[in-house]
């Protein structure tokens, strides 16, 4: 297993500076993640500094809280793609799920999809406010609308990623669609288990510290999985 593939390695803290950014970019260059992911104003930097490079740049759309419009996320994406981002992170509007008003949930996910000309959509469904059948009923309409990712958490709310949530969409999404867990996930044995559960992307902001992790138990011997 190529662990470092799985990593999204993030950044979205709102005092994150230029050299925090370059920080990154570089180990994600180091240790060939699979993405960075950083708000939209950084879309520009990340992109100069990886376009030589087959790390991916990763934005947030609708972030965190996802009640921004249809209109809004539309834009906010287009203008990431734009500036050199090839991986979007949308937040759905929860509360639009809250009223079981699944038409304007799918409208909005496949507004944005058709708006980004095929590059991956992740949509972030923040499991931790959803009930079992909320979060069914999330994985039914990404298998509908044909995104690359259901992604369970921003990272900002009341908890991240569990075993269990990933298990339960892993139950019910379709062959094509896959998970992103992210939220929360700081151990190297943390990260497995939701690869274990279904999971083939980790969103980070710990990525450095797995991969040292990896490189421990292959000196040592021992096996986490």
């Amino acid at each position: 297993m190529e662990f470092n593939k799985y990593i999204d390695h993030t950044n979205l803290k709102n005092t994150a500076t230029l050299k925090d950014i370059e920080k990154l970019c570089d180990e994600a260059i180091k240790y060939k993640f699979a993405s960075v992911c950083v708000y939209p104003y950084y879309v520009p930097l990340a992109h100069s500094l990886l376009k030589d490079t087959n790390v991916e740049v990763c934005t947030v759309i609708g972030f965190p809280s996802g009640m921004s419009t249809r209109e809004t996320k539309v834009y906010e994406a287009i203008d990431a793609i734009e500036k050199g981002a090839t991986e979007i992170d949308m937040v759905i509007n929860i509360s639009a799920l809250k009223n079981k008003d699944y038409e304007y949930i799918k409208e909005e996910i496949e507004e944005v999809r058709d708006a980004i000309d095929g590059k991956v959509l992740k949509v972030i469904i923040e499991t931790c406010l959803l009930t079992k059948d909320e979060i069914i009923k999330m994985t039914e309409i990404c298998n509908e609308t044909f995104v690359n990712f259901i992604k369970t958490s921003t990272g900002f709310s009341e908890y991240g990623a569990r075993v269990e949530d990933i298990r339960l969409i892993n139950e019910h999404k379709s062959d094509i669609l896959e998970i992103k867990a992210s939220g929360g996930i700081k151990t190297y044995d943390t990260a497995i288990n939701m690869i274990n559960a279904g999971a083939t992307r980790i969103g980070t902001s710990s990525g450095v510290k797995l991969m040292q992790t990896t490189d421990e138990c292959h000196e040592c011997g021992c096996h986490h999985e």
